[in-house]
């Protein structure tokens, strides 16, 4: 197995052309447990840590910059008014270690169904920016994942960062699981008020091939919140929301849970979220 590591993005982007079959390695948490199980072997490591301009992030009009490198302990940190959603959810992520090393273009990369930024990228509508020396591509996050563990990204391009809206309203992320810390999610989801746009954003995690969007539940919601008078929230509209949002995903049994359960969860989920984050936009406080 060759280890390459580029100092410069550009250096980077000639190597994973040279080299298209060379796995990204950034914080590891996700690739070096696979090569420790003998699960799978790369043909080539490309370490992009010397890459410093990875490593920040910044403000673009209304949109966070969020570049490759950027760690969810720095971005529960520094990034948690703008992106709540996304910092409820990379606080969920593994122990203080796996936080320091890991990525959200980690977690992109793997495509995995249960990656907990996955949610709150959906609901939000977060874009990918992917580069390779043929230049750059955006690719909403709707159109990001192909398949189990499959990503949008060809052969020869990199994540180099992830822009964001900045959360335009209430923002809430929840996840079942096995335990209390440390986990893979049985089954997750997220939820992004847009007051501006009378919308409202949805993310499910670990309950279908691929992360996914529930968009009839968003519809339904969007129209029969009260967004002008802020009344309460309507107990039936929020159990039909929920139903909604577990009739969008397509779970299976598996060692972590059966598809029932995940149904069931998701749903519960999905009306509470719904009710801290319209509790939130109407300053009525927990709910």
């Amino acid at each position: 197995m060759d280890f390459l590591r580029p100092v410069t993005w550009e250096q980077a982007l000639a190597y994973k052309a040279e080299r298209p079959e060379a796995t990204p390695i950034q914080g590891g948490t996700d690739v070096m447990v696979e090569i420790n199980l003998d699960k799978g072997r790369p043909a080539a490591l490309l370490d992009l840590n010397p890459v410093a301009e990875l490593t920040r992030w910044s403000t673009e009009g209304t949109e966070i910059r969020v570049g490759a490198g950027v760690t969810y302990t720095r971005l529960i940190a520094e990034l948690g008014p703008l992106l709540p959603g996304l910092a409820q959810a990379s606080r969920t992520v593994g122990s203080p270690q796996i936080r320091n090393r890991g990525t959200v273009a980690g977690n992109l990369g793997a495509a995995s169904p249960a990656g907990d930024a996955h949610p709150p990228l959906l609901a939000s509508g977060a874009i990918v920016e992917a580069e390779s020396v043929r230049g750059t591509r955006m690719i909403p996050i709707t159109e990001f994942y192909t398949g189990v563990k499959r990503n949008a990204l060809r052969p020869d391009e990199l994540i180099r960062a992830v822009r964001i809206p900045a959360a335009a309203g209430p923002q809430y992320f929840s996840k079942i699981g096995t335990r209390n810390a440390m986990v893979i999610a049985v089954c997750s989801f997220a939820v992004a008020l847009h007051p501006g746009e009378r919308r409202v954003g949805t993310g499910i995690g670990s309950a279908a091939p691929t992360p996914r969007r529930a968009p009839e539940a968003e519809e339904f919601v969007a129209a029969a919140l009260d967004w002008e008078g802020r009344s309460p929230l309507d107990p039936g509209a929020a159990r039909r929301f929920g139903e909604l949002v577990a009739g969008a995903a397509a779970p299976i049994d598996d060692v972590r849970g059966r598809a029932d359960y995940r149904l069931h969860s998701l749903a519960v989920m999905a009306r509470r979220t719904l009710g801290w984050a319209w509790n939130d936009y109407t300053g009525r406080g927990p709910a």
